[in-house]
């Protein structure tokens, strides 16, 4: 669009941002104390501005106006015009160049300098001082999209909540490494849903990726001037649009293509989000949408000193979902990423904090009321990251029926365990059985626990085992940074070793977490590369990594790496094929039917004294297939199903278990699986009654059959 007489009409305020419509685009943005809002329009590359348009209606606080010769491709932001009194709450100022919280895509990224701050950095006066220098140069362009696509025979999976096992990934990290992914697609969604990926993902079994978040994110300015990046995303500033550097194409085609690649190979894809704050920060941080555009409404503000934010995320702000016309935004996002681009479900960043009301953490606040009637968004799995880091921000098992939650308690005492720490059986048994004192009640099930050992945050699953403290010197902050509390165990040296003995244990103590892990109640996450043997070098906080140390290396994959990777495949494939290990109900424990029984080693049931016994390291219980409700015939008559014994001994002796039943030929266990190097012979098997040494720091599995096959 050249530099002459543009038509502008009146256009329209339901449907906020840039809408091509076919014939031209309709500008809408959400500014309440605003007093002007002009659309500044660019050049193909960005670089120069071609026209600044004040939008010519205000309708129910929503800026409008209608461009019949605009087109998608075109570039454009905003500069809203009002009173620059931080004390009041407001911070306008429109020479700077504003991205628009509805933007579908940006071009480019921004170039830091201080005029990306709305106040005179340096000045005496602080964030009060004002600035009047254009940062439009330095700052990325929305663009108009045309949303249309052809999706085809597109179906979402809906892998039911206990079938399912997710595998948490970055698109760049998984893929920047991938030897039969095209080299231009490294590092994309192109990559991600190139055929070799997907094999991957499929052989493996898992039902649904969980991405890191994908919605446009910053590059913080401290992490930029010491050549690192915000490589994990947890800083978004536009909630609609895809991250430009995870699109070869710069389309937003790439990222329908990769959720339709996904769907056909029967995996369901999960954004994790962030909409509990902005890349803005606090007071001292950039204006660059939204505390330009109407920072009162956005924010939560401190009551009575309003120039400061409530800051429960440690991020320096907080999103106001109290505001109807914010709440409205996050949950017109969602719902564009459900119906526009065909995503499967949600895992929500310090979630807490988006159910805040004035008196803190309510069940029934607006956005978990919101997202509870939504037609749309209440069908699709939504996961919590239940806490914050403001006051009484823990809420594991406080979130409302339909959600899952991830479960750190699972994370931690599963560590604990196989790290050998004394006083953990009677909490790993509640971990293992779905965590039912956070999430029975109010009909949820065990799905609801997200169990998980590993995630993104944190040490690798090889890396668990090979260090005993963080190594995170490459950060460049003196390896403060990144948390203390690991649970982690090196297995007799720190690091890389030769020592065989060492490398043997590590190995094994890996099976040993990812049995516990799979065959547990609840929905498992693991965590991508961790079935290779993915290794950070120790550091437990690799967030502003963008590089080697975060890439998934699959030319570097060792023997040890590839024995891991095939038992995890058959860890899955056993989860997946016995259903006593993804139930769909508690378990009644009732006594005609039951369900599970704990073992003492000499094959009697546990008793008060076995489980405060805080020397104990070795955990035994009898699952049966025969009385769970797992499978139905038409009738509703359950299906008979196997009956399994797990023994899981952290001691670094073998403890020997006798096998549970009558006893007599007709009663026979066979081992199904061991993480042990010396397990039994393929099809070895016990007579009920029988001993069993169950060696040193090992999963064992035995299955009986039902008597009448």
């Amino acid at each position: 669009m050249g530099r002459g007489a543009l038509r502008v009409w009146p256009g329209s305020p339901n449907r906020r941002g840039a809408t091509w419509d076919g014939l031209g685009v309709n500008f809408a943005i959400f500014a309440e104390n605003a007093e002007r809002v002009e659309l500044c329009l660019f050049d193909e590359r960005g670089r120069r501005e071609l026209h600044r348009i004040s939008l010519p209606e205000y309708t129910d606080q929503i800026w409008h106006g209608y461009l019949p010769d605009a087109r998608p491709g075109q570039l454009y932001g905003y500069r809203v015009f009002g009173p620059y009194a931080p004390e009041r709450g407001h911070r306008f100022n429109p020479n700077k160049l504003l991205l628009d919280p509805y933007a579908k895509a940006l071009s480019g990224t921004i170039l830091w300098s201080d005029a990306h701050f709305g106040y005179r950095v340096g000045s005496a006066r602080g964030d009060l001082s004002f600035d009047r220098r254009n940062d439009a140069r330095g700052m990325p362009k929305c663009v108009v999209v045309d949303t249309s696509f052809t999706w085809g025979s597109d179906r979402p999976p809906r892998t039911p909540w206990n079938e399912t096992v997710l595998y948490e990934l970055h698109v760049r990290g998984y893929t920047m490494r991938h030897p039969e992914v095209p080299g231009p697609s490294r590092g994309t969604f192109a990559g991600l849903g190139s055929p070799a990926v997907i094999r991957h993902l499929r052989e493996l079994g898992v039902t649904a990726v969980e991405l890191l978040p994908v919605q446009a994110f910053l590059d913080d300015r401290h992490l930029v001037e010491r050549g690192l990046h915000n490589y994990w995303g947890y800083n978004t500033n536009a909630f609609f649009a895809p991250d430009p550097r995870f699109l070869r194409t710069g389309s937003l085609d790439e990222f329908k293509t990769c959720v339709h690649h996904l769907h056909d190979a029967g995996i369901e894809v999960i954004l994790d989000v962030v909409y509990n704050h902005t890349a803005e920060g606090s007071e001292l941080g950039p204006t660059l949408c939204f505390r330009g555009i109407d920072n009162a409404a956005y924010y939560r503000l401190v009551p009575g000193n309003p120039r400061y934010y409530m800051d429960s995320t440690g991020c320096g702000n907080a999103l106001n979902l109290r505001h109807p016309r914010v709440l409205q935004m996050v949950m017109d996002s969602l719902r564009f990423w459900v119906e526009e681009m065909h995503v499967d479900g949600f895992r929500f960043d310090l979630a807490t904090t988006l159910a805040r009301e004035d008196h803190g953490f309510d069940e029934h606040s607006g956005f978990l009321d919101a997202i509870r009637q939504d037609p749309v968004l209440s069908e699709v799995k939504l996961i919590a990251e239940p806490w914050d880091v403001g006051e009484g921000g823990y809420r594991l098992g406080g979130f409302p029926p339909g959600w899952a939650e991830w479960n750190d308690r699972y994370r931690d005492v599963a560590r604990r365990f196989w790290k050998g720490d004394f006083g953990m059986v009677g909490e790993l048994a509640s971990r293992l059985t779905g965590s039912a004192e956070f999430f029975h009640h109010r009909g949820r099930r065990p799905w609801s626990s997200v169990n998980f050992v590993t995630a993104h945050d944190g040490f690798t699953l090889r890396d668990l085992v090979s260090y005993d403290h963080k190594h995170n010197e490459a950060n460049r902050e003196d390896n403060r940074d990144g948390t203390d509390q690991n649970h982690s165990w090196n297995c007799g040296a720190e690091g890389p070793t030769d020592d065989p003995a060492v490398r043997a244990l590590r190995l094994r103590q890996s099976r040993n977490l990812l049995a516990t892990l799979l065959l547990s109640q609840g929905t498992p996450m693991l965590v991508a590369g961790d079935e290779l043997g993915r290794t950070q070098h120790g550091n437990n906080n690799a967030y502003c990594h963008d590089d080697e140390i975060s890439w998934l290396d699959w030319e570097g994959i060792d023997a040890e790496g590839r024995s891991l990777l095939e038992f995890t495949r058959e860890l899955v494939r056993l989860r997946r094929r016995h259903a006593p290990f993804h139930r769909n109900r508690f378990f009644a424990g009732e006594l005609e039917h039951r369900d599970i029984v704990w073992l003492r080693p000499d094959g009697h049931e546990m008793t008060q004294a076995g489980w405060e016994d805080g020397g104990s390291r070795t955990l035994a219980f009898r699952l049966s297939g025969e009385a769970g409700q797992y499978h139905l015939t038409e009738h509703g008559d359950p299906i008979s199903g196997d009956t399994f014994f797990v023994v899981l001994n952290a001691h670094d002796a073998t403890v020997a278990h006798h096998l549970p039943g009558e006893g007599g030929e007709r009663d026979q266990w066979w081992v199904l699986l061991s993480t042990a190097d010396e397990a039994p012979v393929d099809g070895a098997s016990w007579h009920a009654g029988q001993g069993y040494e169950a060696p040193a720091r090992s999963v064992t599995v035995f299955v009986r059959q039902p008597r009448s096959r």
